[in-house]
């Protein structure tokens, strides 16, 4: 046996040996299966890695529970993961790995770490019955330096105080750096530097942003706060207005000719941008012709120059409350690109012969020129459904038809059915909230998705099902998860409150269940919040170009084709599928997954920011309600209050556990309840109550309630 002087490679081993427990959680292992994670097979070298783990067990760095069994003393294991801070400046890191716990960091082991950052964290030994601690080491991504908030300014410097309840530290201004900005004025803030050992961040004016409670501050400031820009740089709005608005003779001997076929568009009734139209006629073989025409963005937006690197930034359209913040300049958006009635235009499409049963007998895809007819609200769309009179009636009647076949067959193979109600203002002319209202969907609202999703999948199909293996063809996706089991587990166990039985067993029964769940609540009370409920059970749907399917949709190929004024994924599916009607085989894979990644990334952020505005204008509603009583539901539960939503207006507030006097009530997490700890009384998710509008805190957004008796 060798004795210790004779192993030259000690330190080394001993270093190899503590990432194997490092990496497999600290469990217990004895000598041959190290040696076996390390691949060590001769005899001798095990022999080695024994005496390592004996003589070090001695000498404190691994302990031995059981004989022959080892562990690491302290696990001193470094992760890499997102900070997720809590009100009182501590925060729990969120590791990259799903599978690992989260670490609790208290605030003065942040170092400068912000909420969102991506950081590396230094894991302490847990105490037993403890959670894990950590601090952070290193900061390898800021999530934002950017921030909305208030100017404080005094004689000889500045403050900023944010707007973001995550952002917990002041940001110091140097009074040269102001840039403009008025004491009291809401602005656009960048941190340029943060001193080792300096409690705040130093910062420079970015943009002025107005007067606090004025409407477009507001929007501004919600906009500016989740990173998207107030306005096109010159070049981009420069490179728009250069492009010519007639089309050539040229250009339209390339394409097929729609133009004298019966082609309209539905939209809403303050729509301005026209992504989509549909061409209907009846074929001499008794077949339906409909063509799915869609606004032909990739002509006008050329790879990597000025329009396309700023949509490709944005990735999307931003709908707040009172405004639309586009993907392109208006003259592209509104103008060039927009299907406008009565005017030729370009557009790309999926044209579909169908029979009676709504089945896809052939199909065609490429480049046309449309002419749209008529320009149809949903309201309008919906009185021809209604009434069975008015413009282009037969196409109507036959279209709703069709839709109705290919929806029925779309719940029946498993998609799910979500439908909640949109809450809506009436605002006056300074974007002030007068009223709230919810949207319904009809007929003519799903006869529109119908044939999006028709054409969505196809193209999906079409690229997705030619060849195989290496030699697959790359593309965009749009992908849906299955749900995780246990979150699906609790909605159930929640749905079962309000009387309503779910079988879980398969994504079948998953989604059957939960469309004859969907079906029994429309109108009720309860619909929002199980609908809100059942889509925060499903998992978040994303673009990449790994071919999965869409579980919402039970669709094994679907993309985004339908919405390129607004959706940059859609931009790249266009420019794909040209490039494969062409014949081309090869693309840089890599390349459309980071650009998948961030579209989904920015999807996100509009969807948080669409969020923030009706959250603020919901505020702005009951500032003007103080001291009014409403009826509500119980629509979320926390350990410091229960949300309630006010069944009339769907504005949301917060009822403070320490404002409810009757009682010591504390969170139980498990039911989605809160409990009086002596008189036992129970407020659940979905329970009606009554409260009055106590608070409102515009900056914040927030509204507080007092529950009534």
């Amino acid at each position: 046996m060798r004795t210790k002087k004779e192993n030259p490679y000690k330190e080394v081993l001993t270093r190899l040996i503590t990432e194997i427990f490092e990496k497999s959680g600290n469990q217990l292992l004895n000598y041959k299966q190290v040696a076996a994670k390390l691949n060590i097979q001769d005899t001798e070298s095990k022999i080695a890695v024994a005496d390592i783990l004996n003589e070090a067990s001695k000498s404190g760095l691994f302990l031995q529970p059981e004989r022959g069994k080892f562990k690491l003393k302290q696990l001193e294991v470094y992760i890499t993961g997102k900070v997720d801070m809590t009100a009182d400046g501590s925060a729990y890191i969120v590791p990259e790995d799903e599978l690992e716990n989260d670490i609790y960091v208290a605030p003065r082991k942040l170092r400068q770490a912000l909420h969102g950052d991506m950081v590396k964290v230094h894991i302490y030994d847990r105490k037993k019955g403890r959670k894990r601690e950590g601090e952070v080491i290193e900061i390898l991504q800021r999530a934002k330096t950017d921030f909305t908030g208030t100017i404080d300014i005094s004689t000889s410097y500045a403050f900023f105080v944010p707007d973001d309840r995550k952002m917990l530290h002041d940001i110091f201004i140097p009074l040269d750096h102001l840039n403009g900005a008025k004491n009291g004025q809401k602005a656009l803030v960048s941190i340029t530097e943060w001193p080792k050992g300096a409690k705040n961040p130093i910062g420079t004016v970015k943009a002025v942003l107005g007067d606090k409670g004025d409407n477009n501050t507001e929007m501004n400031a919600i906009l500016a706060d989740f990173g998207f820009p107030l306005s096109f740089p010159k070049e981009v709005e420069d490179a728009a207005n250069a492009i010519p608005d007639t089309i050539t003779s040229d250009e339209i001997s390339k394409r097929r000719d729609f133009r004298h076929i019966l082609t309209f568009t539905i939209d809403p009734a303050d729509a301005k941008d026209f992504d989509d139209a549909i061409s209907f006629q009846v074929l001499e073989n008794g077949n339906y012709e409909v063509g799915v025409h869609i606004a032909d963005v990739s002509h006008y937006v050329l790879p990597d120059s000025a329009l396309d690197k700023e949509a490709f930034e944005r990735a999307t359209s931003v709908y707040l409350v009172d405004r639309v913040i586009p993907m392109l300049p208006e003259r592209l958006s509104n103008n060039l690109c927009s299907l406008r009635p009565h005017e030729d235009k370009l557009s790309f499409s999926a044209v579909f012969e169908l029979d009676e049963k709504a089945m896809v007998v052939d199909q065609w895809f490429g480049r046309t020129v449309i002419h749209s007819d008529r320009r149809f609200s949903y309201e309008e769309a919906q009185e021809v459904i209604e009434t069975k009179t008015g413009d282009c009636v037969e196409a109507i009647l036959k279209l709703n038809e069709l839709a109705y076949i290919l929806r029925e067959r779309k719940f029946k193979n498993g998609a799910i059915s979500f439908e909640s109600e949109e809450v809506k203002f009436h605002l006056d002319e300074n974007g002030k909230p007068l009223g709230v209202y919810t949207k319904i969907r009809k007929d003519a609202h799903k006869l529109i998705e119908d044939f999006m999703l028709l054409a969505n999948r196809k193209v999906a199909e079409f690229v997705g099902k030619q060849g195989r293996g290496k030699n697959k063809l790359g593309f965009v996706y749009r992908f849906h998860d299955t749900p995780k089991p246990d979150a699906l587990t609790n909605f159930s166990q929640f749905a079962a409150r309000f009387g309503h039985k779910m079988s879980i067993k398969s994504d079948k029964e998953t989604a059957k269940s939960l469309n004859s769940l969907m079906t029994k609540i429309e109108g009720s009370k309860e619909q929002n919040l199980l609908t809100s409920l059942a889509v925060r059970s499903m998992a978040k749907a994303i673009y990449t170009t790994k071919h999965t399917s869409h579980y919402g949709l039970a669709f094994d190929y679907y993309t985004h084709f339908t919405s390129p004024i607004r959706r940059y994924p859609d931009v790249m599916v266009h420019r794909l599928l040209q490039f494969y009607l062409d014949g081309g085989h090869k693309i840089n894979v890599e390349h459309y997954e980071k650009m998948s990644e961030h579209s989904s990334l920015m999807e996100k952020k509009a969807a948080e920011a669409e969020r923030a505005s009706i959250k603020y204008k919901q505020a702005e509603f009951l500032q003007e309600q103080i001291g009014v009583e409403y009826t509500g539901l119980v629509s979320g539960v926390t350990e410091w209050g229960m949300y309630v939503e006010i069944e009339e207006n769907k504005c949301e507030g917060m009822v403070r556990l320490r404002d409810i006097t009757d009682d010591f009530y504390t969170l139980d997490e498990k039911n989605f309840a809160i409990i009086g700890q002596r008189k036992k009384k129970v407020y659940q998710l979905g329970d009606q109550v009554q409260i009055r509008v106590k608070k409102v805190d515009l900056e914040k957004r927030q509204i507080d309630f007092t529950l009534l008796s």
